[in-house]
């Protein structure tokens, strides 16, 4: 095969999104079982799911993660909440009651015959209350790789008993503090804590990966979700231990450059940077200001940085940006050699031919609930892409199929386990359980 002479045209080769599925995955052969609720555990088996890991969720019948009926209350897809989609691709998903002593035993032999256990419960719950602890599985399978997800961590004076949520470990890891411009401590709009803790302990798993694949030896993978974003907080910690003071709020500015800002044009907002006194001086010439290059007050980056002179510079690059489109702005910014960007909603990025090419706007047609457009996976591996094969699935929508596959159950035993109690599959007419009205069966494994 010839190969393209631009650079940009050979990239693309590399990384062509029709060509994904004929590609192998990096870890296929890897089982995860994934006992986790929410985000923070679910995306851990997610992020795994997506490079390939063969991932099962276990869910308690009848109602399942509760994340079916919450996110975005006012709108539910096909009976599921959106918000229980973005974090239960490409997963087996079996009802188990885990309350019941045949439910352990079934998670028991699940975790023998799987290399990752995904688990996002209070410190402790799952060996003391349920006797499927790291300490009890391990016993069984030596080759374990263990991850608790917890809010504040298995030891230490708050991690005994205390339940947490995204605010939480937003307001813990100092983001809550740093973030917006007014006095009162404001918290970002999503949940970075979960997702971003999530990317973290899914590294985390690579690296025990290696390790056993070096010694033999399985090992605990333990992630706080306040600490994943304390390790998020670039120089803030360095500065405070250094000096002794708290760095100050940039808000839509920046501690290190100046002019650097979210301006308003006339259809939208747009983001842009000027990082280099060229590029300064460039931005002056661009906005009809050339004579603010040689003022005192913008000599250098840092007597940019002052208050009153990034104020200045932030309402003369306003006036310019207002009588222009989001475009217009970018395109000439582009062409002056100004990093520059416009603020995307969900709905723009959805349409954005950039992302689209990327396959970062993931579309595919799932057999229960039709047509899909996901958020695709970040990293973009060139001989092991990647990818989402289906959406998230009813409660216990695979539970023959993992029972007779992974543990080689018969029917019998299957029907037995039904009648006790120990699993389950979705309560019918419970709102975010089931699959869609009129399902007739399609997508089901035998």
């Amino acid at each position: 095969m010839a190969i393209p002479k631009d650079y940009f045209a050979w990239a693309a080769r590399q990384f062509d999104s029709a060509r994904i599925h004929e590609k192998p995955e990096a870890l296929r052969g890897i089982r995860v079982l994934d006992l986790s609720v929410i985000y923070f555990g679910p995306a851990t088996a997610d992020f795994l799911g997506e490079l390939g890991a063969e991932v099962i969720k276990v869910e308690m019948p009848g109602q399942g993660d509760v994340t079916r009926i919450l996110g975005n209350a006012s709108f539910f897809w096909k009976n599921v909440s959106v918000a229980f989609f973005c974090a239960n691709h490409s997963k087996y998903h079996v009802g188990i009651d885990m309350h019941r002593s045949a439910g352990q035993e079934l998670i028991r032999q699940l975790a023998t015959r799987s290399d990752v256990v995904v688990e996002n419960f209070k410190a402790g719950t799952l060996e003391e209350k349920f006797g499927i602890g790291y300490r009890q599985l391990r016993e069984l399978n030596p080759r374990l790789i263990y991850v608790a997800n917890t809010g504040f961590g298995q030891w230490g004076p708050f991690s005994r008993g205390r339940a947490s949520y995204d605010g939480l470990a937003q307001a813990v890891s100092g983001l809550t503090a740093i973030t917006g411009d007014g006095e009162v401590p404001t918290k970002i709009g999503n949940y970075l804590g979960d997702w971003f803790g999530a990317s973290m302990s899914a590294l985390g798993v690579l690296a025990a990966l290696r390790w056993r694949d070096r010694t033999g030896e399985g090992q605990f993978v333990e992630m706080a979700q306040c600490e994943g974003l304390l390790r998020a907080m670039d120089w803030t910690w360095l500065y405070a231990g250094l000096t002794g003071r708290d760095r100050a709020k940039a808000g839509n500015g920046d501690h290190v450059f100046s002019p650097a800002g979210v301006y308003r044009c006339s259809d939208g907002y747009v983001a842009m940077v000027a990082g280099t006194d060229g590029e300064f001086r460039s931005l002056c010439r661009l906005i009809g200001q050339a004579g603010l290059a040689k003022d005192p007050r913008f000599a250098s980056r840092a007597s940019r940085r002052e208050m009153a002179h990034a104020r200045a510079l932030e309402v003369a690059i306003g006036a310019w940006c207002a009588r222009r489109t989001r475009a217009q702005v970018e395109a000439a910014a582009r062409k002056a050699g100004i990093a520059a960007a416009p603020v995307m909603t969900a709905k723009d990025q959805i349409d954005d031919p950039h992302l689209r090419a990327r396959r970062s706007v993931w579309e595919h047609d799932d057999p229960v609930y039709g047509q899909m457009v996901e958020c695709g996976p970040a990293p973009k591996l060139s001989a092991t892409p990647a990818r989402i094969k289906w959406a998230g699935k009813p409660v216990g929508f695979h539970n023959e199929f993992v029972l007779r596959s992974v543990l080689g159950l018969d029917s019998e035993r299957i029907r037995a386990l039904y009648a006790e109690g120990a699993i389950g599959r979705w309560a019918e007419g419970r709102r975010g359980a089931g699959p869609p009205e009129g399902w007739k069966g399609e997508g089901a494994l035998e």
